[in-house]
Order: C-alpha cells, then sequence, then structure tokens
C-alpha cells in the first residue's frame, strides 16, 4: 500500500486541511477542484479510511485525518524546507521576495524606498511588493515577509521588532473652533472621527495610567491614511493616526494635537515572517537589511 499511494495526493490533502477548502486548495495548485476530490477519494481508497467529511456547507477532518494531517504536515514541511536549502545558493543573493505591507507613509514612502536600496544593492532579486492591509494568511496568500503594526498574537511566527510607532489624536483648528475640542476620551463619541479598520480607541491617562477605550462610528471609514490626513487637515473631523503619517503638519500647526492629559501607547512595527519555514539568505538578508534601516 506505501508504494503505491501519490506524494502529491498527500500533499493535496495537506492543502486543503490547512486551508478548509477544496475550491481554495485546488487554486492554490492551479488544478480543477474535480481533480483534487479525485486526489482526496484515491488517497481514502488507497488507506482505507475517512479522512474527511464533506457536506455541502461543512468540512472537516476525522480523527484519523486530523492524525494523518498532523504528521503529515510536520513532514511536509522539512521535506519543503530540505529542498529550498538544496536550491539555495549560499553564496548568492536572489530569487523571488514577496512582501506584504501596511500603506500609507510606513508602506509607500518608507518600505517602498528600502526596498529599491534593497535591490540596487541585489541586483538579482524581484520584489513583489503589495500594500493590501487586510489581515492577510502568510501561508493562502503565499506571502514571504508581512509588514504589520501591533502585536503578534500567532506563536507560528516570527516578528522581529522594527520601531515603535508613536500614535496621536488630531484635529484641525478650524473643526476645534466649530464643533470645540474634546479633553477627554469620552466625549469622541460626541464628535465627528474619520477612521480606518480600527473602531475602539484605547487610551492611557497621563497622571494615574488607568486606562479608557470608547468606540467610535467614523463618519468617514478608509484604511488609507493619507486620506485620513487629508480630511482631518480640511477640517471633516478627528484622526487617530501615527505622529509620522503628517508631522509636517503639526509642526505647522494644522493638525492640533488633542486630549494632552491622555496618551495612546505606542504600537510596535514588526516584519513577521515563518517560524518552521526554511528560510533562504535572500529572506534573512532582506528582513536583516530593513532592520537595518529602522535602526539607523
Amino acid at each position: 500500500m506505501l508504494n503505491s499511494i501519490n506524494l502529491a495526493d498527500i500533499r493535496s490533502f495537506v492543502l486543503i486541511a490547512q486551508l478548509g477548502n477544496f475550491t481554495k486548495a485546488a487554486e492554490a495548485l492551479s488544478v480543477s477542484r474535480s481533480h483534487v476530490s479525485k486526489q482526496i477519494s484515491n488517497l481514502e481508497s488507497q488507506m482505507g479510511v475517512t479522512l474527511l467529511i464533506r457536506t455541502t456547507r461543512t468540512l472537516r477532518l476525522t480523527p484519523a485525518g486530523e492524525q494523518f494531517f498532523s504528521q503529515c504536515e510536520t513532514a511536509l514541511n522539512s521535506i519543503d524546507q530540505a529542498l529550498i536549502a538544496a536550491l539555495d545558493d549560499p553564496e548568492s543573493v536572489k530569487g523571488v521576495i514577496r512582501v506584504n505591507c501596511v500603506g500609507g507613509y510606513l508602506g509607500e514612502e518608507l518600505i517602498a524606498m528600502y526596498v529599491h536600496e534593497f535591490m540596487q544593492q541585489h541586483s538579482d532579486i524581484q520584489v513583489y511588493l503589495d500594500f493590501s492591509s487586510h489581515r492577510i494568511d502568510l501561508i493562502e496568500d503565499e506571502f514571504d515577509v508581512a509588514l504589520r503594526m501591533g502585536t503578534l498574537d500567532d506563536s507560528g511566527f516570527i516578528a522581529k521588532h522594527l520601531m515603535d510607532i508613536e500614535m496621536v489624536t488630531l484635529a484641525s483648528s478650524d473643526y476645534l473652533t466649530k464643533f470645540g475640542e474634546p479633553l477627554h476620551p469620552k466625549e469622541l463619541a460626541k464628535h465627528r472621527t474619520l477612521t480606518g479598520s480600527v473602531k475602539k480607541w484605547s487610551y492611557q491617562q497621563r497622571a494615574t495610567g488607568r486606562v479608557q477605550d470608547v468606540n467610535v462610528e467614523g463618519q468617514f471609514v478608509c484604511k488609507n491614511g493619507r486620506a485620513l490626513v487629508q480630511g482631518a487637515a480640511m477640517g471633516n473631523g478627528i484622526i487617530r493616526v501615527p505622529l509620522m503619517y503628517c508631522s509636517e503638519l503639526v509642526e505647522r500647526g494644522q493638525l492640533v494635537t488633542l486630549m494632552p492629559d491622555w496618551h495612546i501607547p505606542s504600537v510596535p512595527f514588526s516584519a513577521i515572517y515563518h517560524r518552521d519555514k526554511y528560510q533562504p539568505k535572500r529572506l534573512r538578508t532582506f528582513v536583516d537589511f530593513i532592520k537595518s534601516k529602522f535602526s539607523d
């Protein structure tokens, strides 16, 4: 039986278990859904066990499938690492690096500039740089590294800290003249706010350390920092953004920092990548280069 089982069928099974979906697995493998379905049927027939229970609405692993998946995922990861290690040239930095990053000033100005500098140093490198801001899956979306704000809560990944980002709450003088100035986070609920994906704004009182959360609705919602800063500068509402997005506007007085008795804890900015995945030299070199730029 062992000699007749196709390793490609096992790979398809592991991918289906990871993605939880036949269609997504088929798309990742660039084959039809019927092809992966046939692979699983062949695998189950040859093994004599049911690995997946499939209905029109759900897909779940059987106890045998869970055990098989756990061991096969580890084994295939080891095979992949061995293949990449064998193909990776230890003496040169070349190949493709797929990077996902937040947009706005951080991604479109800093990271884009650093990527171009890196490519100037390593002419055999090809970079795919994506600015989508949704919560990406490094496995499903096939990225090598993601550059993200916030804390890492998945032990399956490593976060290499790049910098702490100072957050501020701002409005224009015109807005404050028209609508008044909030002095306490609770008062934000009565104001016009311009928000990204975060609708719960957290603050810490400087004198006592007390934490205050406030839920904001957002008269304008956009995941692009430039659009939020533009709206605030025009007097359209209050924003909560990284200071680096608009430091010049603050220095010129076009935007005013609010609630001096309260501050927002700094947010870490990190390079995130797989813990278990073999790291080719091009990726290790890229991450070290990006970290060095922020250290400088």
